[in-house]
Protein backbone atom coordinates (compact mmCIF):
# COMPACT_ATOMS: atom_id res chain seq x y z
CA UNK A 1 0.00 0.00 0.00
CA UNK A 2 2.82 2.27 0.95
CA UNK A 3 4.33 2.26 -2.60
CA UNK A 4 1.12 2.52 -3.98
CA UNK A 5 1.07 5.60 -2.40
CA UNK A 6 4.20 6.29 -3.22
CA UNK A 7 4.41 6.18 -7.05
CA UNK A 8 0.52 8.32 -6.84
CA UNK A 9 2.60 11.26 -5.40
CA UNK A 10 5.91 10.87 -7.17
CA UNK A 11 3.99 10.81 -10.35
CA UNK A 12 1.56 14.20 -9.34
CA UNK A 13 5.15 15.58 -8.06
CA UNK A 14 6.68 15.09 -11.39
CA UNK A 15 4.08 16.48 -13.34
CA UNK A 16 3.73 19.99 -10.83
CA UNK A 17 7.31 20.23 -11.14
CA UNK A 18 7.60 20.31 -15.23
CA UNK A 19 4.41 22.56 -15.18
CA UNK A 20 6.62 24.76 -13.20
CA UNK A 21 9.06 25.35 -15.88
CA UNK A 22 6.85 25.32 -18.43
CA UNK A 23 3.54 26.88 -17.48
CA UNK A 24 3.97 30.47 -18.84
CA UNK A 25 1.85 32.12 -16.18
CA UNK A 26 3.93 33.00 -13.01
CA UNK A 27 1.29 32.63 -10.74
CA UNK A 28 -0.40 29.52 -12.20
CA UNK A 29 4.21 28.16 -11.91
CA UNK A 30 3.91 29.44 -8.40
CA UNK A 31 0.64 27.42 -7.61
CA UNK A 32 2.04 24.13 -8.99
CA UNK A 33 5.31 24.61 -6.83
CA UNK A 34 2.88 24.42 -3.78
CA UNK A 35 1.53 21.52 -5.13
CA UNK A 36 5.18 20.17 -5.54
CA UNK A 37 5.97 20.90 -2.01
CA UNK A 38 3.06 19.29 -0.58
CA UNK A 39 3.70 16.08 -2.87
CA UNK A 40 7.64 16.08 -1.76
CA UNK A 41 6.51 16.48 2.10
CA UNK A 42 4.08 13.47 1.55
CA UNK A 43 7.10 11.48 0.17
CA UNK A 44 9.14 12.94 2.95
CA UNK A 45 6.62 11.30 5.60
CA UNK A 46 6.32 8.12 3.82
CA UNK A 47 10.63 7.54 4.19
CA UNK A 48 10.06 8.27 8.17
CA UNK A 49 11.35 11.89 7.92
CA UNK A 50 8.58 13.37 9.27
CA UNK A 51 10.05 16.27 10.55
CA UNK A 52 11.40 17.53 6.78
CA UNK A 53 8.03 16.78 5.99
CA UNK A 54 6.00 19.10 8.07
CA UNK A 55 8.39 21.73 7.89
CA UNK A 56 8.15 22.00 4.18
CA UNK A 57 4.39 22.37 4.78
CA UNK A 58 4.61 25.02 7.25
CA UNK A 59 7.93 26.84 6.32
CA UNK A 60 7.82 26.41 2.57
CA UNK A 61 3.88 26.27 1.52
CA UNK A 62 2.80 27.91 4.50
CA UNK A 63 4.52 31.10 4.24
CA UNK A 64 7.49 31.36 1.58
CA UNK A 65 5.24 30.67 -1.56
CA UNK A 66 1.98 32.50 0.02
CA UNK A 67 4.55 35.73 0.31
CA UNK A 68 6.16 34.95 -2.99
CA UNK A 69 2.10 34.21 -4.75
CA UNK A 70 1.33 37.83 -2.72
CA UNK A 71 4.35 39.71 -4.65
CA UNK A 72 3.46 37.66 -8.02
CA UNK A 73 -0.14 39.03 -7.80
CA UNK A 74 0.84 42.90 -6.59
CA UNK A 75 3.81 43.21 -9.36
CA UNK A 76 2.47 44.10 -12.81
CA UNK A 77 4.67 41.85 -14.81
CA UNK A 78 4.46 41.46 -18.60
CA UNK A 79 4.53 37.73 -19.77
CA UNK A 80 5.21 38.55 -23.35
CA UNK A 81 9.41 39.11 -22.57
CA UNK A 82 8.81 35.67 -20.52
CA UNK A 83 7.91 33.66 -23.52
CA UNK A 84 10.68 35.09 -25.77
CA UNK A 85 13.26 34.09 -23.13
CA UNK A 86 12.10 30.76 -22.19
CA UNK A 87 12.10 29.76 -26.36
CA UNK A 88 15.49 31.42 -26.28
CA UNK A 89 17.03 29.87 -23.44
CA UNK A 90 15.15 26.59 -23.82
CA UNK A 91 18.36 24.18 -25.24
CA UNK A 92 20.41 25.19 -22.48
CA UNK A 93 18.03 24.74 -20.06
CA UNK A 94 17.86 20.85 -21.64
CA UNK A 95 21.50 21.05 -21.79
CA UNK A 96 21.63 21.36 -18.10
CA UNK A 97 18.48 19.13 -17.00
CA UNK A 98 20.08 16.58 -18.96
CA UNK A 99 23.55 16.78 -17.46
CA UNK A 100 21.54 17.05 -14.46
CA UNK A 101 20.22 13.53 -14.83
CA UNK A 102 22.96 12.05 -15.85
CA UNK A 103 24.61 12.61 -12.50
CA UNK A 104 21.90 11.67 -10.68
CA UNK A 105 21.79 8.40 -12.48
CA UNK A 106 25.66 7.60 -12.06
CA UNK A 107 25.20 8.80 -8.01
CA UNK A 108 22.49 5.80 -8.12
CA UNK A 109 23.99 3.32 -10.34
CA UNK A 110 27.31 3.64 -8.19
CA UNK A 111 28.64 0.77 -6.26
CA UNK A 112 30.22 3.36 -4.16
CA UNK A 113 27.01 4.98 -3.25
CA UNK A 114 25.76 1.78 -1.33
CA UNK A 115 22.30 2.51 -2.40
CA UNK A 116 21.27 -0.65 -4.36
CA UNK A 117 23.10 -3.16 -1.88
CA UNK A 118 20.58 -1.77 1.29
CA UNK A 119 23.49 -0.85 3.12
CA UNK A 120 21.04 2.05 5.03
CA UNK A 121 21.10 1.71 8.79
CA UNK A 122 17.70 0.73 10.39
CA UNK A 123 16.58 3.74 12.56
CA UNK A 124 16.07 2.51 16.30
CA UNK A 125 12.64 1.25 17.27
CA UNK A 126 12.07 3.38 20.39
CA UNK A 127 13.32 7.35 18.69
CA UNK A 128 11.22 8.89 16.11
CA UNK A 129 12.85 11.13 13.86
CA UNK A 130 12.25 13.95 15.18
CA UNK A 131 13.60 13.25 18.91
CA UNK A 132 17.19 12.43 17.12
CA UNK A 133 17.09 15.16 15.28
CA UNK A 134 16.25 17.23 18.41
CA UNK A 135 19.16 15.19 20.12
CA UNK A 136 21.53 15.99 17.90
CA UNK A 137 20.72 19.96 17.17
CA UNK A 138 20.60 20.67 20.67
CA UNK A 139 23.67 18.44 22.26
CA UNK A 140 26.45 18.42 19.18
CA UNK A 141 25.14 21.72 17.23
CA UNK A 142 24.04 23.87 20.05
CA UNK A 143 26.32 26.61 19.54
CA UNK A 144 25.80 27.20 15.75
CA UNK A 145 21.90 26.67 16.25
CA UNK A 146 22.19 29.56 19.15
CA UNK A 147 24.67 31.44 16.54
CA UNK A 148 21.90 31.26 13.93
CA UNK A 149 19.15 32.10 16.41
CA UNK A 150 20.97 35.40 17.28
CA UNK A 151 22.05 36.05 13.44
CA UNK A 152 18.07 35.97 13.35
CA UNK A 153 17.02 37.87 15.79
CA UNK A 154 19.77 41.29 14.63
CA UNK A 155 18.20 40.56 11.40
CA UNK A 156 14.45 40.85 12.72
CA UNK A 157 15.51 43.89 14.84
CA UNK A 158 17.09 45.13 11.87
CA UNK A 159 14.26 45.21 9.93
CA UNK A 160 11.88 47.06 12.73
CA UNK A 161 14.43 49.49 12.71
CA UNK A 162 14.77 50.31 9.05
CA UNK A 163 10.81 51.00 9.38
CA UNK A 164 10.89 52.84 11.96
CA UNK A 165 12.96 55.57 11.19
CA UNK A 166 11.87 59.56 11.27
CA UNK A 167 10.35 60.97 8.39
CA UNK A 168 9.02 64.45 7.47
CA UNK A 169 5.75 64.53 6.77
CA UNK A 170 4.46 60.97 7.84
CA UNK A 171 2.01 60.80 10.75
CA UNK A 172 3.03 57.92 13.76
CA UNK A 173 0.37 56.54 16.57
CA UNK A 174 1.84 57.42 19.69
CA UNK A 175 -0.07 54.92 22.24
CA UNK A 176 0.59 56.29 25.48
CA UNK A 177 -0.65 59.95 24.11
CA UNK A 178 -3.93 58.39 23.20
CA UNK A 179 -4.15 56.34 26.11
CA UNK A 180 -3.40 59.24 28.60
CA UNK A 181 -5.95 61.60 26.97
CA UNK A 182 -9.08 62.73 29.38
CA UNK A 183 -12.49 62.73 27.85
CA UNK A 184 -12.45 66.36 29.10
CA UNK A 185 -9.44 66.56 26.30
CA UNK A 186 -11.43 65.66 23.71
CA UNK A 187 -15.06 66.96 24.46
CA UNK A 188 -16.00 70.75 24.81
CA UNK A 189 -19.51 71.71 24.93
CA UNK A 190 -20.38 75.50 23.37
CA UNK A 191 -23.69 77.02 24.27
CA UNK A 192 -24.62 79.57 20.64
CA UNK A 193 -27.28 82.27 20.77
CA UNK A 194 -29.94 81.60 18.03
CA UNK A 195 -29.80 84.41 15.42
CA UNK A 196 -33.17 85.78 13.98
CA UNK A 197 -32.65 84.09 10.51
CA UNK A 198 -32.07 80.70 12.16
CA UNK A 199 -36.01 81.31 14.25
CA UNK A 200 -37.60 82.29 11.03
CA UNK A 201 -36.84 79.39 9.35
CA UNK A 202 -37.96 77.27 12.47
CA UNK A 203 -41.43 79.30 12.29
Amino acid sequence: MEQVIFYIFAGVLLFAATMVISVRNPVHAALFLVLAFFNAAVIWVLAGAEFLGIALVLVYVGAVMVLFLFVLMMLDINIAPMREGFTRYLPVGALVAVLMAAQLVAVIVSERADLISGTIPEPAADVNNIQAIGGVLYTVYVYPFEIAAVILLLAIVAAITLTLRRREGTHKQDVSRQLSVKKDDRLRLVRMKSSRRQDHRQN
